[in-house]
């Protein structure tokens, strides 16, 4: 059965104030950082959904990225950011759902979002992606390969992700990750999607 607490702001909230974030490896990841730095100059609009401590929002802001918008739920995300980040600008830090985003972006980079919301609105995802990116926007990152009904994090594998994205976007890049972190190796894929 699939719980739905885990969607509210509360829930987020809690998971930082207890310090249950799992998730946060420490620093930016350089699948990320490298993509972006090889493929986007420094005024593209970039989103980074359920950012959380947002690392590569603060690796791209220090390297002349003007345009990154990293996006939390929790508002102890966004705190915790602007302290350690003192001269990014407030409004850029979108606390909210994600889901109510109308801004337009060039690039999503996806690394731990899409596995922390409830299985039921991954075609919404698909769907408000597709809207919220410009003409040949992209979504790059990370998806978990594995089976987690028990979440979040929740799992998913190609098949999956061809039928839930191909309608949306066109697959570039589907394939194991050789850049993951130690204790996630093996179990994700690096995904790039283009915007049909």
């Amino acid at each position: 059965m699939i719980e739905t607490n885990h969607l509210t702001s509360d829930y987020w909230e809690n998971r930082y104030q207890e310090s249950k974030t799992g998730w946060d490896i420490g620093y930016a990841n350089k699948i990320h950082t490298d993509y972006v730095e090889a493929n986007y100059g420094k005024d593209a609009r970039i989103l980074i959904p359920g950012a959380g401590s947002a690392y590569e929002a603060e690796y791209l802001w220090k390297r002349g990225y003007t345009n990154v918008h990293p996006c939390d739920f929790a508002p102890e995300a966004k705190e915790r950011f602007l302290k350690r980040v003192s001269d990014f600008p407030d409004n850029q830090f979108i606390t909210g759902d994600f889901f109510e985003i109308t801004d337009r972006f060039d690039l999503v980079l996806e690394q731990t979002f899409f596995c922390a919301i409830n299985p039921n609105l991954r075609k919404s995802y698909v769907s408000h992606m597709h809207d919220i990116l410009n003409v040949d926007g992209k979504i790059y990152g990370v998806m978990f390969d594995m089976d987690k009904p028990d979440g979040p994090p929740y799992g998913g594998n190609p098949v999956e992700y061809k039928t839930l994205f191909s309608n949306y976007f066109a697959i570039l890049t589907m394939e194991k990750s050789q850049k993951s972190i130690p204790k996630r190796m093996g179990n994700e894929l690096i995904v790039e999607f283009l915007k049909k």
